[in-house]
């Protein structure tokens, strides 16, 4: 098939001389959905196309952003909440329960910040009981030094979001649920946002990665672009039991027809469909590897954080980055508020070549600050391509959303 847009050069050019056109036609069609009040997207870019790899529902790394970034998500988050409801004044911020990692509580005090300045009393409440053997409040100290306060929350006999006298007129939800909180959201009355029924427990990024296709390939066909500049190309397996062997040699067969349109050394992405912090990830060069998985590898796929136990992958084409940060191989993170970009970081690792998952250990991460260029009128092609991928992403997050919401359970 023959594109007017066939090149990742010519999508560069595309993207910043159509500027305001698509972002207006992206914020026509995320108006007619349940938009997620945040979201944060994984994005690689190789010689050839760039690929969003990931999207998280309820984002940690506030605190890898910029000042600048996180002013702009401050107004960001007073129209997001404002939209909600005018009447809304406190607001429950609903964290993990990994309260010994002091990075994720740097990232806490920032997110807590940003809804202060827009104008709101937050607060942070664990709806986790087991956070709290001798008192109802936890004083924490995070990495730089915050000192937070997490209160104990649960529902009130009416349904409302309360931490003892207190009683609070929105949640922001920041528990991916890979162990579901044991809490009747049907019987909640405060409203959550993002909504808990997208949680680990029963999301799947193979599914997140056929709504992005559909919203890619309608993307394209409006501006006669080759989808696959804008996506990495991906299989599906369910049934799969890595620690019986079951389902391998159909993961071994998808890998081998993935690369059959590969140049010969690259190398494909195995992820387990549910679960994050780059947990459940291997990297192949072939179906035999797979096969030949030892004990050690196949526990590392069998089961992720929250000891979630994985029963699907996603068989995903490998984006060989050519971003580069101090001679390490890299990748953009974009984060969104309302689906609209305010800021990232880039993900750098000592460890891990430009052709491996970057998010493990030997990571490092420095601020992509957005606003920043924009202020010095620097927005250039790539900035502007992460910014669209970015949204394109959260569009078809949305999808899921709305599809958990129509379920209802």
């Amino acid at each position: 098939m023959t594109y007017k847009i066939k090149t990742k050069a010519e999508l560069e050019g595309f993207v910043c001389q159509n500027w305001n056109r698509i972002n207006e036609a992206l914020d026509t069609e995320m108006a007619k959905l349940p938009t997620p009040i945040y979201s944060s997207v994984d994005i690689r870019e190789s010689k050839e196309k760039f690929a969003p790899v990931d999207m998280n529902m309820y984002p940690a790394g506030f605190n890898n952003l910029c000042q600048l970034d996180l002013h702009a998500s401050t107004e960001l988050f007073k129209k997001e909440i404002q939209k909600i409801s005018p009447q809304i004044r406190s607001v429950a911020i609903i964290p993990e329960s990994h309260t010994k990692n002091l990075f994720y509580l740097d990232h806490l005090a920032h997110l807590q910040m940003a809804i202060r300045d827009a104008g709101f009393d937050p607060y942070l409440v664990s709806l986790d009981p087991e956070l709290f053997a001798t008192s109802d409040e936890l004083t924490l100290t995070s990495h730089s030094k915050f000192e937070l306060k997490i209160l104990k929350g649960k529902l009130s006999n009416e349904g409302k979001l309360v931490a003892g006298e207190l009683s609070f007129d929105l949640g922001i939800l920041n528990h991916d649920q890979s162990d579901p909180l044991n809490v009747d959201w049907a019987a909640c009355q405060t409203p959550i946002h993002p909504t808990p029924l997208i949680g680990w427990y029963r999301r799947q990024k193979s599914e997140h990665f056929n709504y992005y296709c559909d919203v890619v390939k309608k993307f394209s066909e409006k501006y006669d672009i080759n989808p696959n500049l804008l996506m990495a190309r991906f299989r599906a397996i369910d049934g799969v039991d890595f620690s019986t062997k079951e389902g391998l040699e159909e993961i071994a067969s998808a890998i081998d027809d993935l690369k059959k349109d590969m140049p010969q050394e690259s190398k494909v992405f195995v992820k387990a469909s549910q679960g994050t912090y780059g947990m459940g990830i291997s990297v192949v060069s072939s179906g035999e590897e797979i096969i030949s998985m030892n004990r050690k590898n196949r526990d590392k796929m069998n089961i992720g954080k929250n000891k979630i136990k994985f029963t699907s992958v996603v068989i995903q084409e490998g984006v060989d980055s050519i971003l580069k940060y101090d001679d390490m191989a890299a990748e953009i993170a974009i984060y969104l508020v309302g689906g609209q970009p305010v800021g990232g970081f880039v993900r750098a690792n000592s460890e891990r070549d430009s052709q491996q998952n970057l998010n493990s250990r030997g990571m490092v991460f420095k601020k992509y600050c957005i606003s920043e260029i924009k202020e010095n009128n620097d927005f250039q092609a790539k900035e502007a391509v992460y910014s669209v991928i970015s949204r394109l992403s959260t569009l078809a997050g949305s999808l899921e959303i709305q599809k958990v919401m129509a379920e209802g359970k």
